[in-house]
């Protein structure tokens, strides 16, 4: 996990770009302290102003009061939001912000989840709280939240980059090296609860297996038998047996498999990620292989099987973000077999998706009461805490504060008649 701390003046900034976030559907409120929440996932700035002013005095004793913290978990941590929402309030009790006014924000716009925390480092009475060593403390917290999850640390690299998969290439020779290779790789990476699950993971790396049934002497047993594919799905060469890569790949261990990812992805809800992208990214489009090419772009890759008239019969996505090979059917019946066929070979498919567009929520009545305007908080010591300016925790935010500034003067000059 990585974790980011930026110090500024803007607490408005901080709070509208969340907020607009949240407007774009790509992201939701998780949880508040000492800060109007009703439970929606959206945010009133309005309120959350109130929040913070009621908490510390017009008059605040440092230039920069304002804390935006980023936690970035490593794209293959997947937690649920309770389990986030966790780590970010005992991040903040760890660095004494535990009982601060803040708000913990889930942003979803790329594929690696993670998390937005505005807070103010000032006390009820304007006076800075400590920040000796702030990112000093911050790096010890972030290694014993690390621990405690079991997430990865931020100076190990990816895995899946540090030995990536490679398909087998038969004419490369060695292929029972390459098959070997892909079997314990995607045995220790990815989970899937079915044969069909785990022969589509497979498929992707030019590899089959087959359920292999016999009678020796009146005892039946069951193994597994590998073989390497051509780009098309073609068996090559000579098939292998389970046994030649020892018991982990072989059939026992594999049912075994199955219903421990079975467990883990009930328990962990971590279907519901693959499912939001892949209902999102259909609704967008009629076109099958656009379809297939974003889900790819976002870390799901896409198996589809077909009846000798072309129909679609079976359809798994792998999801590399979280490890997770899913039957459509298993997310519900509108990413069924059935359901897809039917969305793509409909009247209009191949034609572009009437756009939706989504209103931004109308905040007209926040509340106005106690919330000062941007001249008397500078005139007051506040430091411009409703303006938009200050540094922000990554370039997308700049880029979101420097298009509000640009608003800002524009409505300026109109009103200079300009």
């Amino acid at each position: 996990m990585v974790a980011k701390i930026s110090i500024g003046k803007s607490l408005y900034g901080a709070l509208a770009y969340n907020g607009e976030k949240i407007n774009e559907e790509k992201g939701r409120l998780l949880a508040t302290n000492r800060i109007y929440n009703d439970g929606t996932g959206t945010v009133n700035i309005g309120k959350a102003m109130e929040g913070f002013f009621t908490f510390m005095p017009p008059v605040v004793k440092t230039k920069n009061p304002v804390l935006h913290i980023s936690l970035n978990p490593h794209p293959d941590d997947v937690l649920t939001d309770t389990e986030l929402q966790d780590m970010a309030r005992e991040y903040l009790e760890k660095m004494g912000y535990g009982n601060q006014p803040y708000l913990i924000f889930k942003h979803e716009d790329i594929d690696r989840h993670h998390l937005h925390i505005v807070t103010v480092n000032v006390d009820e009475n304007g006076k800075r709280l400590n920040q000796a060593y702030l990112y000093r403390r911050s790096e010890r917290v972030r290694k014993e939240l690390e621990q405690k999850y079991g997430l990865h640390p931020a100076e190990r690299k990816n895995a899946r980059m540090d030995n990536p998969l490679h398909k087998v290439d038969a004419s490369a020779g060695d292929v029972k090296r390459q098959v070997g290779n892909v079997l314990k790789a995607v045995n220790r990476q990815y989970r899937f609860q079915s044969m069909g699950e785990y022969r589509a993971l497979l498929s992707l790396y030019n590899v089959t297996v087959e359920e292999a049934r016999g009678n020796v002497r009146g005892r039946e047993y069951s193994g597994l038998v590998y073989s390497a594919t051509d780009d098309a799905g073609n068996k090559v060469g000579n098939p292998f047996k389970s046994s030649l890569y020892g018991k982990s790949v072989g059939y026992d261990a594999v049912q075994r498999k199955f219903a421990r990812s079975k467990q883990e992805i009930k328990d962990r809800k971590l279907a519901d990620m693959t499912k939001r992208t892949v209902l999102s990214v259909l609704e967008g489009t009629y076109d099958k292989e656009k379809f297939i090419a974003t889900l790819k772009a976002k870390g799901i890759d896409t198996v589809l099987r077909y009846t000798d008239d072309g129909r679609i019969y079976g359809a798994t996505f792998i999801d590399h973000r979280t490890g997770c090979v899913l039957n459509g059917s298993r997310m519900g019946k509108e990413l069924s077999a059935n359901a897809l066929q039917e969305h793509f070979t409909l009247p209009y498919a191949g034609q572009p998706a009437v756009p939706l567009s989504v209103p931004a929520d109308d905040r007209t009545d926040a509340p106005q009461r106690s919330i000062p305007s941007s001249g008397d908080w500078e005139h007051s010591g506040g430091i411009g805490l409703l303006t938009p300016e200050g540094p922000a925790v990554d370039a997308e935010e700049e880029a979101f504060i420097r298009a509000m500034q640009r608003r800002k003067k524009k409505k300026r000059r109109k009103g200079l008649g300009m």
